[in-house]
């Protein structure tokens, strides 16, 4: 970091290391007004992941997933959400990770996915960046089932729905997931366009 860097880590505490790692994280700041403090922060050391939400331009559809998400569970929702594919990097680039998520968890084999976005999830706690990315998918190059890797516990049902019955759900909070409201909505905004209007 530069000599001018206004924070500096102090120290970094294991308080967990299970799937991911949380650490407590202290730092010193210095303030806009000069002065400085310390504080001390939990933080959840995630891998970033990369995502892809396939459509199709001429039958204006989408595939999405859905599946159990403990954290929303936790807090009131029944915890299966429609999201688009998604996975942690595990050192591969995010547009190749991206297409073989949608291959993994959808069946459908794609080309090269467009870059929308990328973002941090929740920079105050969690160190997780994800690369957002849309891509065509063709109804008949879908060379397996998706469903995801059951070796790894994972149950993931296809769904393939009308752009603005998705864009629907995005408004009346059936679909909550962030970063597949993101999508839809570049999705409109950046590719298709509302139904009518010319993309």
């Amino acid at each position: 970091m530069p000599d001018d860097d206004p924070i500096r880590i102090v120290r970094e505490d294991i308080l967990a290391d299970h799937y991911y790692t949380l650490k407590n994280i202290t730092y010193t700041q210095r303030r806009l007004d000069g002065a400085v403090q310390q504080q001390s922060r939990e933080v959840y050391d995630c891998a970033s992941g990369a995502s892809v939400l396939l459509y199709n331009r001429a039958r204006r559809t989408v595939v999405l997933t859905r599946q159990f998400r403990p954290g929303a569970r936790l807090n009131g929702h029944d915890g299966f959400l429609l999201e688009a594919a998604a996975g942690v990097l595990d050192g591969a680039d995010p547009a190749e990770r991206a297409r073989l998520e949608a291959l993994e968890e959808t069946g459908y084999a794609i080309g090269t996915p467009q870059p929308a976005m990328s973002l941090f999830v929740s920079p105050g706690s969690i160190t997780e960046r994800n690369h957002l990315f849309v891509a065509e998918y063709d109804p008949d190059n879908r060379p397996g089932a998706g469903g995801g890797q059951a070796e790894e516990g994972e149950d993931i049902a296809v769904v393939e729905m009308d752009v603005d019955d998705a864009l629907a759900l995005v408004d009346s909070g059936g679909i909550i997931d962030a970063k597949t409201v993101l999508l839809l909505l570049h999705l409109e905004r950046k590719v298709l366009g509302r139904r009518g209007e010319a993309s």
